[in-house]
């Protein structure tokens, strides 16, 4: 499997996409071997045991968020409600004490890795908020969006606003590497969010394309939190890079199965309109599988699914394909590949929980 480095380097897809085409033609009962990820050792919950360190973790987000303009403060706090499951810090609180048994044996977080949580939670909301905006959203984790309520202007500056308290959080911590490593995620936000807009004729360069969209979109955030509390916690660089390829894989993971549920979920589990990539004209995953197998969906990636019965017509090429089937597969191979790597940390109950991590990222269904 392909390493990123930090500013992932667009030479390396074209590589990644070969591969990726050599999964597709596999038998189905070699890739089938893939689900095969249940830990051997000791079953550990990763919510369970990252509770304990994002205890009141909205409450110290708020905190940070302290300011006297009543609608301001309102917008804030609305995704901030203390309902969402806080993947990302809880991946990272784990990654911190992973990290710090493999070290020292010290079974704690220090602040600064707890600091690095409520920030990556920051950057993450912030970057929906941006996002809903961009696409015109009306609805997020199950309620209306920003922008639906409050209008783009507000929803745009209320997202800033987020960034910019995140960003004086990072300051406090007063570590420089660290600063570097976390304005990385925002650097590669905007850019995935520029790849996003454009689209490749080309089937690979297309394929190489989203892979470096979904990494800067979605594996940046967690790949670089990981990384930093992994600096913070040890001096040895190979357990930095072992902590960044652990979350750069499962980022990666998380958005193929994300892509996945928008043609296999409900829109209220989901949390959101089904199809929604279609209707934003986006090729992702299942499309540019599926596509191998019905060519004509070229041109209706190349227009964007911008024609009357477009979208509903992708849709059920998706469907009758393996598209779908296709991107788990590689999902799991990114599962393995953070599999991997984790496991060359010390055993610890955070090191099998974020094994197990893996094994839940692919059978979430929402």
């Amino acid at each position: 499997m392909c390493h990123f480095t930090q500013r992932s380097s667009t030479s390396l897809f074209p590589k990644i996409c070969n591969i990726f085409w050599r999964f597709h033609h596999t038998s189905t009962s070699h890739l089938c071997s893939c689900s095969k990820t249940i830990s051997d050792e000791k079953y550990q919950d990763p919510f369970q045991l990252g509770r304990k360190d994002l205890k009141n973790l909205y409450e110290d987000i708020k905190k940070e968020l302290l300011v006297s303009a009543a609608e301001l403060k309102e917008m804030c706090d609305y995704y901030f409600d203390g309902k969402g499951k806080a993947f990302r810090p809880m991946i990272v609180v784990l990654m911190a004490r992973a990290c710090n048994i493999h070290h020292n044996n010290s079974k704690e977080v220090h602040a600064s890795q707890r600091s690095v949580a409520i920030i990556a939670e920051m950057i993450h909301t912030a970057s929906l908020v941006h996002d809903d905006v961009i696409d015109d959203a009306n609805s997020r984790r199950g309620k209306r969006t920003l922008n639906q309520i409050w209008g783009e202007r507000k929803a745009v500056l209320a997202g800033d606003f987020i960034l910019s308290a995140a960003s004086v959080a990072l300051a406090r911590i007063g570590n420089t590497t660290i600063i570097s490593v976390l304005t990385q995620v925002i650097e590669d936000l905007v850019r995935g969010e520029f790849l996003q807009l454009g689209s490749k004729e080309n089937e690979n360069e297309r394929f190489a394309h989203y892979l470096e969209k979904t990494f800067k979109k979605t594996a940046s955030l967690i790949a670089n939190s990981c990384k930093a509390v992994s600096i913070l916690g040890c001096p040895d660089p190979k357990v930095h890079e072992i902590a960044y390829q652990y979350g750069k894989n499962v980022g990666i993971a998380f958005q193929l199965i994300d892509d996945v549920l928008d043609f296999t979920s409900c829109a209220n589990r989901l949390g959101k309109p089904t199809a929604a990539d279609l209707k934003l004209g986006l090729a992702t995953g299942p499309v540019l599988f599926a596509c191998r197998q019905f060519p004509e969906m070229n041109a209706m990636i190349m227009r964007r699914f911008s024609k009357p019965g477009d979208v509903e017509r992708a849709r059920k090429y998706v469907l009758q394909s393996d598209g779908v089937q296709q991107t788990t597969y590689l999902a799991q191979r990114y599962c393995h590949a953070a599999t991997r790597e984790i496991r060359k940390l010390r055993p610890s109950p955070e090191r099998e929980a974020l094994v197990h991590l893996t094994e839940m990222v692919l059978m979430r269904d929402k």
